[in-house]
Order: C-alpha cells, then structure tokens, then sequence
C-alpha cells in the first residue's frame, strides 16, 4: 500500500526555489537526470567490482517520448533504489535538515549538486508530476516514487525485476499567448538530440533514443584522450565544429594535469580573430565541463585579457558548482586553474617564437594589438608577463625584433632605447629626425599601431634600459663638437630665433637650432610629456579632451635655407612671418600631422611665389 510523506515547510520552500529560482533554462533538466543517470551507473559499476550482490550489465541511458500521454522517461540500468534511499536520497530536501540546507543556499555555501534530489528535483521545472519507478540490487522488490512536487510524495512497491532506475515526467500544459513557456519541445525527438549534443556529449555511457540503435552522445571526450592517441585531422575536425570555423587552428594546447587539482584541457588559437573580435560585442571565455558534463559556453574567469583570443575547453571534477550547476562558486580552484592556463599559453607562445618563428609572426600580425594591449592595462601589472612576446620592424631591418634581441645587438656606448612613431615605416624613415640616426647607425624601433605609445609609457624600460623617442627635444645622439657648433651659431642668431617664435606664437614653445639634422630643413618635436604622435590619437578618440603637445621648431643651420631665413631677416623683414608659416606647416607636414590652417598656408606660400 501507498505511503503518502508530506514535505515539510521549510522543503516547500525550497522546491519553490528549485523549480522557479534556481535554475535560469528549463531545459537543463535534462542534464541533470542524464547526469544522475550516469552517476547511478557509475557506483552500479563500481561496486559489481567488490560486491558479489551486484552484477554488471551493458550500461546505457535510454530516454523515450509520448506525445499522446504528454511523457517523457529517462531509463537507466545504474544501481536503483532500496526504499529507505528513495526517502533519505531522492528526498535530500525532504529530510529534516531542509532548514539546514536553505540557510546554506542563502549564504550561497552551496556546494551539494552531488546529492541526487537536487539536481532531480528540476524536472519540475517542465514535469507536473513525476514518477520514479526503480529496483536496487539490495532490495527484493522494485519501488515507485511519485510526487506533483508541492506538498507530498508517495513510495509503493513496484513490480520491477531489472536493476536501475526509470524516471517519467508529465509535462506541464503549454500556457496560451506565451511563447517562453511551451513544453512540447521536450517531446519533439530532434529537440531532444540537440539538448543531449549540447549538454551532455561526453557522458560516458551511450545515450540512445528508445528504438534507435545509435548513441547520441559521443561519450569519449577528446580531450581525455592522450597526446599521442590524437591525430592532427581529429583536433582540427573538433575545432571547426565546437567552434564554428572554416580552417584550421593555428596552434593547439592539449593539458592534462593531475594532482591535488585535475582537469583537463584542450586549447585552440584561430589563424583569424572572429568578425567582432575588435567590438564591445565580443565575449571570451573558454567552454567548462564538469565530469564531461557542459556547464558553461563562455567563462570569463577562465581566460585573461591579454590572451582573449584563445579558444578551447576546460574539464574538471573537482570545481566547486553552486546548486544550479549553472555558475561557479568563486573558489581558488577556478583561479588556480586559470592562473595554470595563462602559464601555459604564455611558454607555448614562448616555444613558437623561438622554434616556429614564421608561424609566430603569422600570430603575432592577427593579435599583436591584444598583447600590448595587456601590457597597458592595469598600469603594466602584466608588463614582465608579456613584454618577450612583443615583435617591432626597425629602420635597418624589416624582419621583426624582440625587445631583447634589440638590446643584445644595441651599441657599446647606447644608454637608451630609440623608437619613433608614424602610420607607416615610409612615414617615419622620410622623418627628418631619422638624419643624425641613420648616420650614426643606431636602431630604432617603429610605432606604428595606436597602442604602441600607450604601451611603451606604461613599460618605461626594458633591462634597465628607459626607452627614448627621436622624436623629442632631448634625444642626445650628437658628438661634443657639432653641440658647440650649433651653440654658438644660435648665440650669434638668437635674435632671429626669437623673431620667429614670436611669428608662431601660441603655436610653438620655442625655436632653435637642431643638432640632429642633415638634409631637412626643418623638423618639429615634442618637449617633455605628450608626444605630437600621442596628442594625434588622443584627439581622435570619442569625448576627448583638448589635450596639446609641447611644440619645438628646429632648423638645420647648415642647410641652404636657413641662409635664405638670415638674409630675409637683414633685409626684408616684413617677410619673415611669412617664412616662419611656411617652416612651421612643412614640418608639420613631414611629421604625418594635419595643418591647424591651411588657409594661412596658402597665403604665405602665394604671398612669397608672387613677391
């Protein structure tokens, strides 16, 4: 005869919970009775190993529809229930300690999806009513559990001769004129399939649709396999499905750790970044499973910044989920894990740039703004961690360079580390800076992406060595004798000097005569602080301030036309203004910047064509 229990009020709550709260899908349901199911198997197999009362069988999950009765059963021959189990395990929140367990999901210490009757008890999310018709190897007989998931439940003895357990779900009816709230999906075979693909593709036993003769699932995951047991076409073939891509992965990280902390996990770098890689649209974050079991498409936690573009899954049984097994506790395990992974991508970087350089590069030009990037964020707090994967062409070479193989071929006597900014390398070697530099032979590194002066700032030295743009005031490349050249010709025309930076006032701090040109006549620089190039890319970003650099003209007293400037002074001086508008917009021109008015330039340059 029926035993009828009454749950009590502290598990009324938490049944409302379980069914209207906790879990965010309603199709999760399903995965956790696969997972129980597979459970079930996993301790039916476990103990035929020890126990001579317990057999072992072809282990399989079936699951089976009726769309006329509105059902749907979830069959399992794993190690069933002795009666006393229906109550104490099947009832985990109808035990006394339901109080207990509430106060424990407030304080969100919730680290129990283990137990079987949570994770059982979202079938009501979709169920109306459930019936558990089970048989354990201990009992003589079969029971049957069933309950509407309100207020009681009720266990009767059930004629069952095979070992395990098979679980029926009456679906609720479909509420009217709400779409978000149908349940025949969940009796539409195709339905079914796909929620088992996303879900629980790697459980380990065959999952089948009643009738069918082929699993469902793959059930060995891909990632558990050895290195060495993995072909190259099969990892490729993985990716290009879990990850919706055309080609191939560009490289390929296979871990498997064990320990006080196992997990595995199998990594892919895209030959390109996804179409919104670059946009606020783009999320990243790597797949996590639990026990083959899919929690999660996109955990951020996983994954840092600087590394986004890294795609891949992450399979651990010894994460501690909440009670929806939806999201993760924030626990030292998942930053233990992800701290290991940000290891390991780094030193496989590591290893391509000096074994497979070619392909390195071929990464390096498709994410090279991600990785300087990491090292301006957070104030360089990444600096040390990502500085060597840093590549940069210079002026005497188009192959590219590390940092530390620019310091390992700097001269003798180089204090500093020499860089100039520009949209192009043709831009920055027409710089009229780059004279002094190609003559003495130094190296210099070319900026030529947006990020390169933000990062650079933010790393401000490398091995001790502060970094130097050519393109500012004091770059001190000069020998002693060209600077008192230069000294006392500027004594001796300090007062045309003067004449033209009153010509450009508001426009330039001062004016003077440069050691550092050969054939321009002119270049302008930046003083101490924001760089011409920074004020650029500042004024161009949305809300931005009015920021100004320093602005410093200098002219090359041995060129043709500074003697022209002198003889203008002496003689027409009227003119000069003229002159110093034409000076100041050529070396605008030739530093890649806008001319602030073109109108004045026109009027100068008409006014001394038709003098």
């Amino acid at each position: 005869m029926a035993k009828t229990n009454a749950f009590k009020t502290e598990s009324q709550k938490l049944l409302h919970l379980v069914t209207h709260s906790i879990y965010t899908q309603k199709e999760i349901f399903l995965r956790e009775l696969i997972s129980n199911a597979s459970d079930a198997i996993d301790k039916r197999h476990f103990l035929s190993l020890t126990n001579e009362k317990v057999t072992s069988d072809g282990y399989k999950i079936e699951i089976s529809m009726d769309k006329e009765f509105k059902t749907l059963t979830i069959k399992d021959n794993g190690i069933g229930f002795t009666e006393e189990e229906l109550v104490e395990n099947l009832g985990t929140i109808a035990q006394s300690g339901s109080k207990q367990f509430i106060e424990q999901l407030d304080k969100n210490d919730t680290n129990i999806i283990g137990q079987f009757g949570v994770g059982f008890y979202s079938a009501f999310i979709v169920a109306k009513s459930v019936k558990v018709l089970t048989k354990s190897p201990f009992s003589d007989t079969g029971y049957v559990w069933e309950s509407d998931g309100v207020s009681t439940y009720q266990i009767d003895t059930y004629d069952k001769t095979d070992v395990g357990t098979e679980i029926i779900l009456t679906l609720r009816d479909n509420i009217e004129d709400e779409e978000s709230e149908t349940f025949d999906q969940f009796l539409d075979e195709f339905e079914i399939k796909q929620l088992v693909k996303k879900y629980s593709d790697y459980v380990r036993y065959p999952i089948y649709i009643k009738g069918d003769n082929k699993p469902l699932n793959q059930m060995t995951p891909l990632w558990k396999r050895s290195k060495q047991d993995i072909k190259e076409e099969d990892l490729n073939a993985f990716y290009k499905h879990q990850f919706n891509d055309f080609e191939d992965p560009l490289h390929v990280i296979h871990m498997n750790i064990e320990g006080m902390l196992t997990y595995q996990a199998l990594l892919f770098i895209p030959k390109k970044p996804a179409y919104n890689f670059y946009s606020e649209t783009y999320e990243k974050g790597l797949q996590l499973y639990s026990k083959g079991v899919f929690i999660q498409d996109k955990n951020k936690d996983l994954i840092p910044d600087h590394f986004k573009f890294v795609k891949g899954i992450v399979d651990s049984s010894d994460l501690s989920l909440n009670i929806s097994r939806e999201l993760l506790q924030h626990d030292r395990q998942l930053k233990k894990i992800a701290s290991n992974i940000e290891k390991k991508i780094k030193s496989e970087l590591e290893k391509m740039l000096e074994n497979d350089r070619e392909r390195y590069i071929t990464l390096f030009d498709q994410y090279k703004n991600t990785l300087k990037y990491g090292i301006y964020q957070s104030f360089g707090v990444n600096k040390e961690l990502l500085q060597d994967l840093i590549l940069f062409k210079t002026n005497l070479s188009d192959e590219y360079i590390t940092f530390k193989e620019y310091v390992s071929r700097k001269k003798e006597d180089q204090k500093e580390i020499y860089y100039a900014t520009g949209k192009s390398k043709t831009q920055i070697m027409n710089l009229p800076q780059m004279d002094i530099i190609n003559e003495k032979g130094y190296e210099v590194l070319l900026f030529t992406d947006e990020i390169d002066e933000f990062m650079i700032q933010i790393m401000n030295s490398y091995e001790e060595l502060p970094f130097k743009s050519i393109q500012t005031a004091n770059l001190d490349v000069t020998d002693e004798i060209k600077k008192k050249e230069v000294e006392e010709k500027a004594k001796t025309h300090h007062d045309l000097l003067l004449a033209i930076k009153e010509n450009l006032s508001g426009k330039v701090s001062m004016v003077k005569l440069s050691t550092r040109l050969k054939d321009s006549p002119v270049c302008i620089v930046s003083g101490e602080g924001l760089s011409l190039e920074m004020e650029n890319i500042l004024k161009q970003m949305p809300n931005s301030q009015e920021v100004k650099a320093e602005r410093i003209l200098e002219l090359n007293p041995d060129h043709k036309f500074f003697e022209v400037i002198k003889k203008v002074y002496k003689d027409s001086p009227e003119q000069l203004k003229n002159y110093s508008t034409l000076l100041y917009n050529q070396a605008l021109i030739i530093e890649g910047l806008p001319m602030e008015d073109p109108l004045e330039y026109i009027t100068a340059m008409n006014e001394l064509l038709l003098k």
